[in-house]
């Protein structure tokens, strides 16, 4: 899995693209990345874009990924994050589910305009 991480041009979000299927420590990594880049930025939204990476993790890995790595102490738990997803793709929505189980604010879109829209409320 490859990731790419960058400011928004409005300087409102962070952008993170994903390519290739999920493994949970490159995910982990480019997480860590986004919101290191958030914190210097002094902003709490990320759109994540998974047009292009699909997630193939075992509901179990899927758990521990939600409710253990996603409790790193570099992740702020005050982020809205939009993550993008292609439309026949719901390969993520196990994990979005876990997600928002676990108070994240986490909400997939298939528009990038609906994702932005989103991170701008």
């Amino acid at each position: 899995m490859k990731c790419h991480t960058s400011l928004s041009i409005d300087k409102q979000y962070i952008y993170a693209k994903f390519t290739g299927p999920v493994d949970v420590p490159s995910m982990l990594e480019c997480i860590l990345v986004s919101h290191q880049l958030a914190r210097q930025a002094g902003i709490t939204r990320h759109l994540i874009d998974l047009t292009e990476a699909r997630n193939y993790l075992s509901t179990l890995d899927n758990y521990q990924f939600a409710y253990r790595d996603m409790n790193h102490p570099d992740i702020d738990r005050r982020g809205r994050v939009a993550v993008l997803v292609s439309p026949n793709d719901h390969s993520h929505d196990f994990f979005e589910t876990l997600l928002r189980n676990s108070g994240r604010d986490v909400t997939l879109f298939t528009s990038r305009a609906d994702a932005e829209r989103h991170l701008g409320e």
